[in-house]
C-alpha cells in the first residue's frame, strides 16, 4: 500500500497540474493490473482528504472495438466525483481545457437505486437501476500521446476527467424487464460541428450497458480493496463509438435511436 500510495499521489498531481508524466509500468515492471488494484482507494483517500465525494464509477475500455488502438484488451474502472460528474443542458459550454489531451466517450449512465451483490443476473442487476441517462464522459491521460499499458490507466483514475450528464429517464418496473436488451439495440451517431464522425450502439460495450454493469459487479466482488457497488451511486458505462479529441470551440452533439432518450449537444469551452 505505501507503494500504491506514492503512485496515487504522483499521478493525482499530473491530473491536478494537467501536466503529463511518463507511465508507471516504464519505471516498474512489475507494476500490473493486480497491482494497481490499490491505487484506486489510495487515489479515493486523496480527494476525500480534500473534501471530494465519491458519487459512482466510471467503467472504462468495455468497447471492445477500440482495445486494439490503445493496446488495452480488457475492462478498467475509476471513481468519480461531485467535483467531476455534472447535469448538462443542450447546448451548453463545457469546461475542459484544465484535463490533458481531452477526449469526448458518449455513454449510456446509470443511477443505482440499490445496493448490488455478487452473483446477481441480469434481470437482478436492472431491477436495482432507477435511472438511465444519456452523458458525455470527457477522459484524459497524463501519459504523452494516449501510450500506456491497462495498469497505467488504471493508476490515472481510470482516465476519468469529467461526465456531463443530460435528462435522467427513471424507469417503470415494467421498463427494468426489458432493460438489457432494449439498451443493447440502441444506436448513436457522434457528430462534430454537424458533421457525422462516428456511429455505435449498445451492444458495444461488452454486449449492452446492463451487461458492462455485471462486469463491474463480478470485479468488484474480487476486490480487497474496493467497495461495492451501493444504492445512491451512478455508473457510466464505456463508450459506444470510438473515442474522439476534443478542441476549444467545437459542437459535438449525439442523436440516438430506438431507446427513448434524447441525444446531446455540447460546445467546447
Amino acid at each position: 500500500m505505501a507503494d500504491a500510495a506514492a503512485i496515487a499521489e504522483a499521478a493525482q498531481a499530473a491530473v491536478d497540474a494537467g501536466r503529463q508524466i511518463p507511465c508507471f509500468t516504464a519505471r516498474d515492471a512489475a507494476f500490473d493490473v493486480d497491482a494497481a488494484r490499490p491505487v484506486i482507494a489510495a487515489l479515493r483517500a486523496i480527494r476525500a482528504a480534500r473534501g471530494e465525494k465519491p458519487v459512482g464509477r466510471k467503467i472504462g475500455f468495455t468497447n471492445r472495438g477500440i482495445w486494439d488502438e490503445y493496446r488495452v484488451y480488457a475492462p478498467i474502472w475509476g471513481h468519480m466525483y461531485d467535483t467531476t460528474v455534472h447535469a448538462v443542458s443542450p447546448g451548453e459550454t463545457i469546461v475542459v481545457s484544465d484535463l490533458p489531451e481531452p477526449r469526448i466517450e458518449p455513454e449510456i449512465v446509470f443511477g443505482l437505486g440499490r445496493d448490488l451483490r455478487p452473483g446477481m443476473d441480469l434481470g437482478a442487476i436492472a431491477g436495482t437501476i432507477d435511472w438511465v441517462a444519456h452523458g458525455f464522459e470527457i477522459v484524459q491521460s497524463i501519459y504523452p500521446g494516449w501510450a500506456f499499458a491497462a495498469a497505467d490507466c488504471i493508476a490515472d483514475g481510470g482516465l476519468h476527467g469529467k461526465l456531463f450528464v443530460g435528462p435522467r429517464h427513471h424507469l417503470s418496473e415494467g421498463e427494468r424487464t426489458t432493460l438489457a436488451k432494449d439498451l443493447s439495440a440502441l444506436r448513436v451517431t457522434l457528430s462534430r460541428n454537424g458533421d457525422p464522425v462516428d456511429v455505435g450502439s449498445g451492444a458495444n460495450v461488452l454486449d449492452g450497458p446492463v451487461q458492462a454493469l455485471s462486469h463491474l459487479v463480478a470485479v468488484l466482488a474480487g476486490d480487497p480493496f474496493n467497495p461495492p457497488l451501493a444504492a445512491g451511486e451512478m455508473v457510466t458505462t464505456g463508450t459506444m463509438t470510438r473515442a474522439f479529441p476534443v478542441r476549444p470551440g467545437e459542437r459535438w452533439s449525439t442523436t440516438i435511436e430506438d431507446y427513448p432518450l434524447p441525444g446531446l449537444s455540447v460546445v467546447i469551452g
